[in-house]
Protein backbone atom coordinates (compact mmCIF):
# COMPACT_ATOMS: atom_id res chain seq x y z
CA UNK A 1 0.00 0.00 0.00
CA UNK A 2 1.21 3.48 -0.82
CA UNK A 3 -0.23 6.79 0.33
CA UNK A 4 -2.22 7.75 -2.73
CA UNK A 5 -4.56 10.35 -1.25
CA UNK A 6 -3.96 13.60 0.56
CA UNK A 7 -5.61 14.21 3.90
CA UNK A 8 -9.31 14.88 3.55
CA UNK A 9 -9.56 16.55 6.95
CA UNK A 10 -7.39 17.72 9.80
CA UNK A 11 -8.41 19.18 13.10
CA UNK A 12 -12.01 18.24 12.40
CA UNK A 13 -12.14 20.45 9.30
CA UNK A 14 -12.15 19.48 5.60
CA UNK A 15 -8.91 20.26 3.79
CA UNK A 16 -8.73 22.92 1.09
CA UNK A 17 -5.78 23.41 -1.24
CA UNK A 18 -4.73 27.04 -1.24
CA UNK A 19 -3.75 28.03 -4.81
CA UNK A 20 -0.07 27.67 -5.56
CA UNK A 21 2.04 30.52 -6.89
CA UNK A 22 1.43 29.38 -10.46
CA UNK A 23 -2.35 29.56 -10.02
CA UNK A 24 -4.73 32.50 -9.91
CA UNK A 25 -6.65 33.17 -6.73
CA UNK A 26 -10.36 32.41 -7.11
CA UNK A 27 -12.93 35.15 -6.68
CA UNK A 28 -13.87 33.69 -3.31
CA UNK A 29 -12.23 31.43 -0.76
CA UNK A 30 -13.71 29.42 2.10
CA UNK A 31 -14.23 31.15 5.41
CA UNK A 32 -10.94 31.53 7.24
CA UNK A 33 -11.95 29.21 10.07
CA UNK A 34 -13.98 26.69 8.05
CA UNK A 35 -11.23 24.54 6.50
CA UNK A 36 -7.82 23.04 7.08
CA UNK A 37 -5.72 25.06 4.65
CA UNK A 38 -3.21 22.97 2.70
CA UNK A 39 -0.17 24.94 1.55
CA UNK A 40 2.23 23.33 -0.89
CA UNK A 41 4.64 23.96 -3.74
CA UNK A 42 3.97 22.38 -7.12
CA UNK A 43 7.12 20.44 -7.93
CA UNK A 44 9.36 19.08 -5.21
CA UNK A 45 12.32 18.38 -7.45
CA UNK A 46 12.86 21.79 -9.06
CA UNK A 47 11.09 24.19 -6.71
CA UNK A 48 13.37 26.99 -5.62
CA UNK A 49 14.12 27.66 -1.98
CA UNK A 50 11.73 30.22 -0.62
CA UNK A 51 8.74 29.17 -2.71
CA UNK A 52 6.86 27.60 0.19
CA UNK A 53 7.46 30.71 2.29
CA UNK A 54 6.32 32.86 -0.63
CA UNK A 55 3.15 30.79 -0.97
CA UNK A 56 2.51 31.18 2.74
CA UNK A 57 3.03 34.95 2.47
CA UNK A 58 0.45 35.02 -0.32
CA UNK A 59 -1.88 33.00 1.89
CA UNK A 60 -1.41 35.49 4.74
CA UNK A 61 -2.50 38.32 2.45
CA UNK A 62 -5.58 36.46 1.22
CA UNK A 63 -7.02 35.28 4.54
CA UNK A 64 -7.32 36.56 8.09
CA UNK A 65 -4.58 34.55 9.84
CA UNK A 66 -6.03 35.37 13.24
CA UNK A 67 -9.04 33.14 12.46
CA UNK A 68 -7.20 30.17 10.91
CA UNK A 69 -7.74 27.04 12.99
CA UNK A 70 -6.02 24.31 10.97
CA UNK A 71 -3.03 24.17 8.63
CA UNK A 72 -1.70 21.30 6.51
CA UNK A 73 1.76 21.56 4.97
CA UNK A 74 2.19 19.65 1.73
CA UNK A 75 5.31 19.57 -0.43
CA UNK A 76 8.17 21.92 0.36
CA UNK A 77 11.11 22.66 -1.99
CA UNK A 78 13.61 19.82 -2.52
CA UNK A 79 11.69 17.65 -0.08
CA UNK A 80 13.80 14.59 -0.90
CA UNK A 81 17.02 16.47 -0.16
CA UNK A 82 16.13 19.23 2.30
CA UNK A 83 14.20 19.23 5.54
CA UNK A 84 11.32 21.60 6.32
CA UNK A 85 13.47 24.40 7.76
CA UNK A 86 11.83 26.95 5.46
CA UNK A 87 8.38 25.84 6.59
CA UNK A 88 9.22 25.80 10.30
CA UNK A 89 10.83 29.22 10.17
CA UNK A 90 7.91 30.76 8.28
CA UNK A 91 5.34 29.37 10.71
CA UNK A 92 7.35 30.31 13.80
CA UNK A 93 7.74 33.86 12.47
CA UNK A 94 3.97 34.12 11.97
CA UNK A 95 3.00 32.59 15.32
CA UNK A 96 1.70 35.83 16.85
CA UNK A 97 -0.60 36.21 13.84
CA UNK A 98 -2.02 32.69 14.27
CA UNK A 99 -3.60 32.81 17.76
CA UNK A 100 -6.48 30.48 16.79
CA UNK A 101 -4.32 27.71 15.30
CA UNK A 102 -5.19 24.40 16.95
CA UNK A 103 -4.21 21.77 14.36
CA UNK A 104 -1.07 21.42 12.24
CA UNK A 105 0.13 18.61 9.96
CA UNK A 106 3.56 18.58 8.30
CA UNK A 107 4.27 16.51 5.18
CA UNK A 108 0.91 15.68 3.60
CA UNK A 109 2.21 14.12 0.37
CA UNK A 110 1.07 11.29 -1.86
CA UNK A 111 3.54 8.73 -3.18
CA UNK A 112 3.48 10.57 -6.52
CA UNK A 113 4.76 13.69 -4.77
CA UNK A 114 7.23 11.84 -2.56
CA UNK A 115 7.42 8.34 -1.17
CA UNK A 116 7.05 8.48 2.60
CA UNK A 117 10.56 7.19 3.28
CA UNK A 118 12.13 9.66 0.86
CA UNK A 119 10.81 12.71 2.69
CA UNK A 120 13.70 14.49 4.39
CA UNK A 121 12.60 15.82 7.74
CA UNK A 122 14.22 17.64 10.64
CA UNK A 123 13.52 18.98 14.11
CA UNK A 124 9.80 19.71 14.15
CA UNK A 125 9.48 20.47 17.85
CA UNK A 126 9.93 24.27 17.49
CA UNK A 127 6.36 24.18 16.16
CA UNK A 128 5.12 22.67 19.43
CA UNK A 129 7.08 25.20 21.46
CA UNK A 130 5.80 28.12 19.40
CA UNK A 131 2.14 27.09 19.43
CA UNK A 132 1.38 26.23 23.09
CA UNK A 133 -2.37 25.96 22.41
CA UNK A 134 -2.02 23.42 19.62
CA UNK A 135 -4.34 20.44 20.08
CA UNK A 136 -3.44 18.25 17.09
CA UNK A 137 -0.02 17.77 15.54
CA UNK A 138 1.04 15.35 12.83
CA UNK A 139 4.17 14.74 10.81
CA UNK A 140 4.93 12.37 7.93
CA UNK A 141 8.40 11.11 7.03
CA UNK A 142 10.99 9.60 9.37
CA UNK A 143 14.25 10.29 7.52
CA UNK A 144 16.13 12.92 9.49
CA UNK A 145 13.23 13.42 11.88
CA UNK A 146 14.24 14.85 15.26
CA UNK A 147 11.91 14.93 18.27
CA UNK A 148 13.61 15.78 21.57
CA UNK A 149 11.52 15.53 24.76
CA UNK A 150 8.87 18.22 25.09
CA UNK A 151 6.20 19.39 27.48
CA UNK A 152 2.90 20.54 26.04
CA UNK A 153 -0.20 21.22 28.09
CA UNK A 154 -2.96 21.16 25.45
CA UNK A 155 -1.90 18.63 22.80
CA UNK A 156 -4.64 16.00 22.47
CA UNK A 157 -3.52 14.15 19.34
CA UNK A 158 -0.05 13.30 18.03
CA UNK A 159 0.50 11.40 14.77
CA UNK A 160 3.91 10.34 13.41
CA UNK A 161 3.71 8.48 10.09
CA UNK A 162 6.89 6.86 8.76
CA UNK A 163 8.21 3.94 6.77
CA UNK A 164 11.10 3.74 9.23
CA UNK A 165 11.45 5.52 12.57
CA UNK A 166 14.62 5.73 14.63
CA UNK A 167 14.66 4.71 18.26
CA UNK A 168 15.96 8.19 19.14
CA UNK A 169 12.65 9.67 17.99
CA UNK A 170 10.67 6.95 19.76
CA UNK A 171 12.58 7.59 22.97
CA UNK A 172 12.17 11.34 22.57
CA UNK A 173 8.41 11.04 22.25
CA UNK A 174 8.34 8.59 25.15
CA UNK A 175 10.09 11.12 27.38
CA UNK A 176 7.62 13.90 26.55
CA UNK A 177 5.08 15.18 29.05
CA UNK A 178 1.69 15.38 27.33
CA UNK A 179 -0.90 15.50 30.12
CA UNK A 180 -3.83 16.16 27.74
CA UNK A 181 -2.87 13.65 25.04
CA UNK A 182 -5.78 11.34 24.23
CA UNK A 183 -4.54 9.85 20.95
CA UNK A 184 -1.02 8.75 20.04
CA UNK A 185 -0.39 7.17 16.63
CA UNK A 186 3.14 6.10 15.69
CA UNK A 187 4.14 4.19 12.53
CA UNK A 188 7.38 2.38 13.40
CA UNK A 189 8.25 1.09 9.92
CA UNK A 190 11.05 -1.23 8.82
CA UNK A 191 14.80 -1.49 9.37
CA UNK A 192 15.54 -0.93 5.67
CA UNK A 193 14.37 2.66 6.17
CA UNK A 194 15.95 3.21 9.56
CA UNK A 195 13.61 1.58 12.07
CA UNK A 196 15.68 0.22 14.95
CA UNK A 197 13.19 0.37 17.81
CA UNK A 198 13.07 -2.50 20.28
CA UNK A 199 10.21 -3.28 22.65
CA UNK A 200 12.27 -1.89 25.53
CA UNK A 201 12.17 1.53 23.82
CA UNK A 202 8.37 1.44 24.02
CA UNK A 203 8.24 1.12 27.81
CA UNK A 204 6.98 4.70 28.43
CA UNK A 205 4.00 4.04 26.16
CA UNK A 206 3.29 0.66 27.76
CA UNK A 207 3.19 2.15 31.26
CA UNK A 208 1.50 5.39 30.17
CA UNK A 209 2.97 7.27 33.13
CA UNK A 210 3.37 10.50 31.14
CA UNK A 211 0.11 9.97 29.27
CA UNK A 212 -2.60 10.20 31.92
CA UNK A 213 -5.36 11.07 29.42
CA UNK A 214 -4.51 8.52 26.71
CA UNK A 215 -7.50 6.68 25.23
CA UNK A 216 -6.35 5.58 21.77
CA UNK A 217 -2.86 4.17 21.38
CA UNK A 218 -1.51 3.04 18.00
CA UNK A 219 1.94 1.50 17.60
CA UNK A 220 1.66 0.12 14.12
CA UNK A 221 3.13 -0.42 10.65
CA UNK A 222 5.92 -2.40 12.30
CA UNK A 223 7.98 -5.45 11.41
CA UNK A 224 8.18 -6.30 15.14
CA UNK A 225 4.39 -6.31 15.55
CA UNK A 226 4.30 -9.72 17.26
CA UNK A 227 6.70 -8.51 19.95
CA UNK A 228 4.74 -5.28 20.37
CA UNK A 229 1.49 -7.22 20.77
CA UNK A 230 3.08 -9.52 23.35
CA UNK A 231 4.20 -6.48 25.34
CA UNK A 232 0.66 -5.07 25.36
CA UNK A 233 -0.63 -8.35 26.81
CA UNK A 234 0.53 -7.16 30.23
CA UNK A 235 0.98 -3.40 29.68
CA UNK A 236 -0.60 -1.24 32.43
CA UNK A 237 -1.76 1.38 29.92
CA UNK A 238 -4.23 -1.01 28.30
CA UNK A 239 -6.73 -0.73 31.14
CA UNK A 240 -7.18 2.98 30.31
CA UNK A 241 -7.65 2.56 26.57
CA UNK A 242 -10.82 2.53 24.52
CA UNK A 243 -8.89 1.63 21.34
CA UNK A 244 -5.70 -0.35 20.80
CA UNK A 245 -4.30 -0.20 17.29
CA UNK A 246 -1.69 -2.75 16.18
CA UNK A 247 -2.58 -2.57 12.50
CA UNK A 248 -0.54 -2.31 9.29
CA UNK A 249 2.31 -4.51 10.52
CA UNK A 250 3.48 -8.11 10.48
CA UNK A 251 1.21 -9.38 13.25
CA UNK A 252 0.74 -13.14 13.17
CA UNK A 253 -0.50 -15.95 15.39
CA UNK A 254 2.21 -15.43 18.00
CA UNK A 255 1.22 -11.85 18.75
CA UNK A 256 -2.50 -12.46 18.45
CA UNK A 257 -2.32 -15.43 20.83
CA UNK A 258 -0.37 -13.34 23.34
CA UNK A 259 -3.17 -10.79 23.29
CA UNK A 260 -5.78 -13.49 23.85
CA UNK A 261 -3.86 -15.05 26.73
CA UNK A 262 -2.94 -11.75 28.39
CA UNK A 263 -4.97 -9.27 30.39
CA UNK A 264 -8.67 -8.82 29.57
CA UNK A 265 -9.41 -6.69 26.51
CA UNK A 266 -13.20 -6.77 26.72
CA UNK A 267 -13.34 -3.17 27.95
CA UNK A 268 -12.02 -1.93 24.59
CA UNK A 269 -14.40 -0.38 22.11
CA UNK A 270 -12.04 -1.37 19.28
CA UNK A 271 -9.03 -3.57 18.62
CA UNK A 272 -7.57 -2.69 15.23
CA UNK A 273 -5.51 -5.47 13.63
CA UNK A 274 -6.06 -4.49 9.99
CA UNK A 275 -3.36 -5.82 7.60
CA UNK A 276 -2.25 -8.94 9.43
CA UNK A 277 -0.85 -12.45 8.98
CA UNK A 278 -3.07 -14.24 11.49
CA UNK A 279 -4.33 -17.70 10.55
CA UNK A 280 -8.02 -18.42 10.21
CA UNK A 281 -8.42 -20.41 13.46
CA UNK A 282 -6.71 -17.73 15.59
CA UNK A 283 -8.67 -14.96 13.87
CA UNK A 284 -11.83 -16.91 14.65
CA UNK A 285 -10.80 -17.20 18.29
CA UNK A 286 -10.34 -13.42 18.43
CA UNK A 287 -13.81 -12.86 17.04
CA UNK A 288 -15.31 -15.41 19.41
CA UNK A 289 -13.54 -14.10 22.50
CA UNK A 290 -13.78 -10.37 21.91
CA UNK A 291 -16.29 -9.74 19.14
CA UNK A 292 -19.10 -11.40 21.02
CA UNK A 293 -18.27 -9.30 24.07
CA UNK A 294 -18.91 -6.07 22.22
CA UNK A 295 -15.37 -5.28 21.06
CA UNK A 296 -15.06 -4.17 17.44
CA UNK A 297 -12.21 -6.35 16.13
CA UNK A 298 -10.88 -5.20 12.77
CA UNK A 299 -9.34 -8.21 11.04
CA UNK A 300 -9.64 -6.89 7.51
CA UNK A 301 -6.63 -6.99 5.23
CA UNK A 302 -5.81 -10.63 5.94
CA UNK A 303 -2.77 -12.07 4.18
CA UNK A 304 -3.71 -15.66 4.85
CA UNK A 305 -2.62 -17.82 1.93
CA UNK A 306 -4.91 -19.94 -0.24
CA UNK A 307 -4.13 -23.11 1.75
CA UNK A 308 -5.37 -21.49 4.95
CA UNK A 309 -2.04 -20.66 6.57
CA UNK A 310 -0.59 -17.23 7.12
CA UNK A 311 1.70 -16.04 4.36
CA UNK A 312 5.31 -16.74 5.36
CA UNK A 313 6.56 -13.57 3.68
CA UNK A 314 5.40 -10.76 5.91
CA UNK A 315 5.50 -7.08 5.11
CA UNK A 316 4.21 -3.85 6.59
CA UNK A 317 1.52 -1.82 4.88
CA UNK A 318 3.63 1.29 4.26
CA UNK A 319 7.41 1.34 3.98
CA UNK A 320 8.58 3.16 0.86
Amino acid sequence: MAISDRLSEWGGLPTFDFPQLEEELPESLPADDAVAWRISVEEYYDAEAGRWAATFARFAEAVDLSRVRSLVVGVWPEVNDEGPTEVVEALVAAADRLPALRALFLGDMTYEESEISWIQNGDVTPLLKTFPRLEEFGVRGGSGLVFPPQSHETLRRLVIETGGLSKEVVRGVGDCDFPALEELDIWLGVSWYGADTQVSDLEPFLTGVRLPAIRRLALRNSEIQDEVAAAFASAPVVARLTELDLSMGTLGDEGATALLEGQPLTHLAKLNLHHHFISGPVAGHLRETLGKRGVEVDLTGSHESANGSANARRFVAVSE
